[in-house]
């Protein structure tokens, strides 16, 4: 017994570097090595893959890339997985891409390099890049009631009456489905407000794990068809669309991490206690 405490006590009080060598290991690890995890989808990231699942052919879906680069972990595998998931039905589906955040339109153009390596996609046929503009919920309400006026031209200034793919496209109420990748304002309140309620319009969102309790409300209320919530809501989708991508390895380094930390923690309170309890008996 004592020599189970001598050792708890030299593990409880191991020096802190090597503590953050092993953590580093730990998400290093399963990052160079994937390592399957049991990732069981949750009904919100299930409501979000059968509302697209039931969109009919050659629909019109709009995805709005409302984040930056500090919380791309977390929503850029989201948005990817959408893209996929859409792109993956071969059913004739058109994505037109706009951003509320100045960073967005990076991201997005990072997101449509990734998706250009994995499907023949062709620009202004696929897909359009509506681009960025200022103006945060006054833009959601421009494209509700006239998006030509929003957009004349594209990311690259092409004119919109260019565009093939444009033709028929007004408003909002051209679209079958609206997807925002959301880190905050301007994001998910303002495409539920503006957006969603004011035309019918069936909207889904992901978000950061800090904003689920927040968004919830309108996914109770229908408002929202369903949420992915931060990474695990990432890699929940990954699962359901049956593509391994960096939010499932990324949760693996999460997990493993978390496990470490844990372990010390409780080693650290094993000591404290064994060293409490000798310190009184003598």
């Amino acid at each position: 017994m004592r020599t189970l405490e001598n050792i708890i006590l030299k593990l409880g009080s191991v020096d802190r570097r090597v503590i953050f060598v092993l953590i580093g290991l730990a998400v290093l690890v399963p990052l160079l090595r994937p390592v399957d995890l049991a990732i069981r989808p949750g009904e919100d990231s299930q409501k979000v893959y059968d509302t697209i699942e039931a969109m009919p052919e050659n629909s019109n879906i709009l995805i709005s890339f409302d984040y930056g680069p500090s919380t791309r972990p977390e929503i850029h595998p989201m948005t990817l997985g959408v893209m996929r998931h859409l792109l993956s039905q071969d059913r004739g589906h058109k994505i037109y891409i706009t951003c509320l955040w100045p960073d967005g339109l990076y991201m997005a153009k990072d997101a449509l390099e990734t998706i250009n390596e994995e499907y023949d996609l062709v620009k202004n046929e696929d897909y359009v890049l509506l681009g960025f503009r200022p103006g945060n919920e006054a833009i959601v309400k421009g494209l509700e009631s006239d998006l030509r006026k929003v957009f004349t031209v594209d990311a690259e200034q092409t004119p919109i009456d260019d565009i093939p793919m444009m033709e028929g496209i007004n408003s909002l109420n051209d679209f079958q489905f609206i997807f925002t990748g959301s880190a905050g304002y301007p994001g998910t309140f303002e495409w539920v407000q503006y957006g969603g309620d004011p035309t019918g319009v069936t909207l889904s969102s992901g978000t950061t794990s800090i904003q689920v309790n927040e968004v919830m409300p309108y996914v109770k209320n229908e408002q929202l068809k369903g949420i992915l919530a931060g990474m695990p809501g990432a890699a929940e989708y990954e699962a359901l669309i049956g593509i391994r991508g960096i939010a499932t390895n990324g949760m693996a380094a999460q997990s493993y991490g978390h496990i470490v930390i844990v372990l010390f923690i409780i080693l650290g309170n094993l000591a404290y206690f064994i060293t409490q309890r000798r310190e009184r008996k003598y």
